[in-house]
Order: C-alpha cells, then sequence, then structure tokens
C-alpha cells in the first residue's frame, strides 16, 4: 500500500511529460517482464491451462487495461489528492461486489460502512475542490478506474483456485500492456515521440512505478487474494488512501485541506465496517469468551 500510495503522485508526474495511453502501455509492459524475470529464477512459470485464459483475459482487461487506462487519464485532470481519495473506494466496491456476485445479503453494519465510506470520499473530493461543479472528469475517470480493479479482485480469487496469483499477473499484465499499446497509436499517435521529453529523473520515477509499485506490488497483493480473499485484502486499501494524500503533499505540493481530513475520518470506520473487519474482531472476541 505504500508503494501504491506513493505511485499515484508518480503517476500524476509521468502523465505530465508523456501521453497517458503510450507511457501507461510502457510500463505495463515493463512490470509484466519484470514479473516474468522474477517467477523464472522462481522456477514458477508455466503455460495456463485452457480454461484458465479466461480469467486471464478477463482480469487483463479489467486489473490492466481499465483500471490503468482511466486512472491515468483521469490523474492528467485533476489532483493526485482527489485520485488517491477516489481510490479509497475500492474496499467497499470489493466488498459490496463480493457481496452481490455470491449472492451474500450484507449485515446492517456493513450497509452503515457503505454509506459512511461514500460519504467520506464525496465530501472529501467535492469539499476538498471547492464545490460540486468543480467535479472534473478526471475524477470520474478514476472512479471508473477503480471500478475495474475492483470488478477484477472478483475474478482474480476466483482464478487462484488453480493459478499461481503471481503468474496470473504476469500474464494479465502482459496481454493488457499490449492491448493498451494499440489503444495509444489509436488515440495518440504521437505518443512514442513524447517518451523523448523525459528527465533522468522521470525516467527513474517510471521504472520505480514499473518494477517496484506495479509489478511487485500487484504481485503480492494479487497472492493475498489468493489466500485470504478479495474483501478481506481489500481493507488494506485504505492505506493507499493515506499513502496517496501524503505523497501528494510530499512530491507535488499538493495542499491537504481540512476537507481531507474529514473525509478520511469518514472513509476509515466505513471501511472496517463495510468490509466486515468490525464483525469479524466481534465473532472471535466471543468465541474468546465461551472459550473461557
Amino acid at each position: 500500500m505504500l508503494m501504491w500510495g506513493i505511485n499515484v503522485s508518480i503517476i500524476k508526474i509521468l502523465v505530465e511529460h508523456f501521453t497517458p495511453v503510450t507511457i501507461t502501455a510502457c510500463r505495463i509492459f515493463a512490470a509484466a517482464i519484470t514479473v516474468f524475470l522474477t517467477l523464472g529464477i522462481l522456477g514458477k512459470v508455466r503455460w495456463p491451462r485452457h480454461n484458465e485464459w479466461i480469467y486471464i483475459v478477463g482480469g487483463a482487461f479489467l486489473s490492466v487495461v481499465g483500471h490503468h487506462y482511466f486512472l491515468s487519464e483521469g490523474l492528467s485532470k485533476t489532483t493526485a489528492a482527489n485520485g488517491g481519495l477516489i481510490l479509497g473506494l475500492g474496499p467497499l466496491l470489493t466488498a459490496i461486489l463480493s457481496m452481490a456476485l455470491l449472492k451474500q445479503r450484507p449485515t446492517k453494519i456493513r450497509l452503515l460502512g457503505f454509506l459512511l465510506g461514500g460519504a467520506g470520499v464525496s465530501f472529501t473530493v467535492l469539499a476538498g475542490s471547492g464545490g460540486v461543479t468543480a467535479a472534473s472528469t478526471g475524477d470520474f475517470n478514476v472512479f471508473l478506474s477503480i471500478l475495474s480493479q475492483a470488478l477484477s479482485f472478483i475474478v482474480i480469487k476466483k482464478a487462484a483456485e488453480t493459478l499461481d496469483p503471481r503468474l496470473l499477473t504476469g500474464y494479465m499484465l502482459l496481454i493488457g500492456s499490449v492491448i493498451l499499446f494499440l489503444i495509444s497509436l489509436w488515440k495518440e499517435p504521437w505518443g512514442l515521440e513524447s517518451l523523448t521529453n523525459g528527465s533522468p529523473a522521470v525516467w527513474t520515477a517510471f521504472f520505480f512505478s514499473a518494477i517496484l509499485a506495479t509489478a511487485l506490488g500487484h504481485m503480492v497483493y494479487n497472492r493475498a487474494i489468493g489466500q485470504i480473499g478479495a474483501a478481506e485484502a481489500s481493507i488494506f486499501l485504505n492505506l493507499n488512501t493515506f499513502f496517496s494524500l501524503i505523497g501528494a503533499s510530499l512530491f507535488l505540493g499538493e495542499a491537504i485541506l481540512p476537507a481531507h481530513f474529514i473525509g478520511l475520518l469518514l472513509i476509515v470506520p466505513g471501511v472496517l465496517l463495510g468490509s466486515g473487519s468490525l464483525e469479524e474482531w466481534m465473532l472471535r472476541q466471543r468465541r474468546k469468551l465461551q472459550q473461557r
């Protein structure tokens, strides 16, 4: 979450120096190469089975193409602080989708969490930006980004039953980078020329984003989804929101407004309630009392 939070500011820097889709395709491709090199050393690379390709392609479109396309487009039109706070909806969206797709009925505690989290993000983005009229298309693109990622978590959890999530990550990144590159050729025909605009510092940021945040970050997180579940793993995305705010302040000089902190005060309990963490803690305490 630390790397992903800082990565929001780094992506903001990258899309200001290069065309958004082209640099995203290059970044994802570099991440894919990193994943396969790492898994090759570990002896974990194999050719997927026929039925596993469905999850790989679906995950590539959701987790890579949809998430990273809308994220880069969104951050080119809004602030890193706003982007990070909207990404804070990830846990709640994942919990909602998990319950909807698994036909689970949400409890009253979880419903309260959804309301608190949604109110926190809405308040922070709108009030922190100066009101409803200041909400930009960039904010909406970032929301589509986190919605795509939340859907991908469900796919990853299902695929993890037979396929190593780390290997799944590599295939998704590779396929997704190719699709993004084809989109960039259509949407940004001058995109490859923009790659000459980067300074050594900007390219250093690029490789940090590709290798640490995107490659290793997704490998670790997708493995966690396979081990503990989509909704359970998504609770930690709340830390992404916190670190993205800190990163925006440190690296981009963006102001942290009082509205941001008020929003976080709503988001944190919203995530704890909506993701079922509080209910799980209460259940554990009840079991301890029964065992005494």
